[in-house]
């Protein structure tokens, strides 16, 4: 057991998992006490599908094919973050993008290996357990919201549980096919997802240490 400061400054994006089981049990008590999270209204706009095993596999597998072969083509539901990245964002964004880069060994301009990390992605890092996230499609930005914070919830009670995550905004690129592979009613699609399980400790693309501001640069007290 840990403490709540512990689990927030322990928790980071991990993207190498061990091969051992996470137990349904152990994510059943994570999502019930991470939908206490608050909603506007008590809405609670979250719908969770938990992948593993022989449906994980199944779902990984058509999902990377699915990135891989139409990656060109694919574009986002709706806006994710920006169309165009300005400052302060964009020198953050290729910051933490060229320190990753750098770890795996990427090059600039190398196209063909980013392509391949990035796919990594829809097979969860190679976590044991896989999160899909989907959301009734006329909830306003407020749900979406309120959604954060549920994630959020997870990523911390994860902490507490040993386990490490990796929030993931790249199953919106192939919602289409997500959605259908998981069957959703035509008014959900997919919000996103996260990979769960034990830290690789020994992979070195789990050392990426990301930067934060400082309190005076994003908060005023008036």
């Amino acid at each position: 057991m840990i403490t709540i400061l512990e689990a927030i400054n322990s928790r980071k994006s991990v993207r190498s998992f061990t091969k051992k089981k996470v137990s349904n049990k152990l994510i059943k008590d994570i999502l019930k006490i991470a939908s206490k999270a608050p909603s506007g209204s008590n809405t609670q706009p979250w719908n969770v599908n938990v992948l593993t095993d022989k449906m994980l596999k199944k779902f990984t597998t058509a999902a990377k094919k699915e990135f891989m072969k139409n990656s060109d083509n694919l574009h986002l539901e709706r806006l994710n973050y920006m169309k165009k990245y300005r400052e302060p964002y964009v020198g953050r964004r290729r910051k933490v993008g060229w320190d990753l880069y750098q770890i795996l060994d990427i090059k600039k301009g190398d196209f063909k290996k980013t392509k391949h990390f990035h796919a990594q992605n829809y097979e969860f890092f190679g976590a044991p357990m896989g999160l899909i996230f989907s959301i009734e499609k006329d909830l306003g930005w407020m749900s979406w919201l309120d959604y954060g914070m549920f994630i959020q919830n997870i990523c911390l009670l994860a902490r507490n549980y040993g386990l490490h995550t990796c929030p993931q905004a790249a199953w919106g690129l192939i919602y289409k096919k997500a959605n259908e592979l998981l069957k959703l009613n035509k008014n959900y699609t997919v919000h996103c997802g996260l990979a769960i399980g034990y830290e690789n400790k020994k992979n070195k693309i789990n050392s990426l240490e990301t930067e934060r501001e400082k309190l005076e640069n994003f908060c005023k007290f008036n």
